[in-house]
């Protein structure tokens, strides 16, 4: 069926249903019924919500991963000149630390900047974060030394 008045719609939803920010960005909260919620109503709550489709979490994933290349991007001019493998590791990594924790692999950076992807693995590895993440650490800093994915 044809809709010439979702917009309306989408107003009237929005009304009705609320949707909550915090600093100007959508949050997940609980409803009025307690069930936690997204969006503009969309029940995500464990017990008994909808959730997400694989669809809607990959188009989730895939703005974060662009949002993660816009901010390195920016900050990082070296990392334009890498190669595919390498910018998916630093994107991994960036991605799992953010931008003010990722800043603060200074070493690391210093040496991805020299083009010294062994000495920027070590750095990383030399950490907190990798002792956290654990194997993860080891994958993302061996396509760093590499270059390469391994088959």
């Amino acid at each position: 069926m044809a809709r010439n008045n979702m917009k309306q719609l989408i107003e009237m939803l929005r009304r009705h249903e609320g949707e909550v920010k915090t600093n100007g960005r959508h949050v997940a909260y609980k409803c009025s019924e307690g069930y936690w919620t997204l969006g503009v109503g969309r029940n995500i709550d464990p017990e008994n919500g909808i959730g997400l489709s694989d669809d809607e979490v990959d188009y989730l994933l895939e703005n974060d991963i662009e949002r993660c290349i816009k901010e390195i991007s920016s900050e990082y001019p070296w990392f334009n000149d890498l190669d595919d493998v390498r910018r998916d590791a630093i994107i991994n990594i960036f991605f799992n630390l953010g931008a003010t924790r990722f800043r603060g692999f200074k070493n690391a950076i210093a040496a991805m900047e020299e083009g010294n992807f062994g000495k920027a693995s070590t750095e990383f590895l030399d950490s907190r974060w990798a002792k956290q993440v654990k194997g993860r650490s080891l994958e993302v800093t061996d396509l760093l030394k590499s270059g390469e994915y391994v088959k």
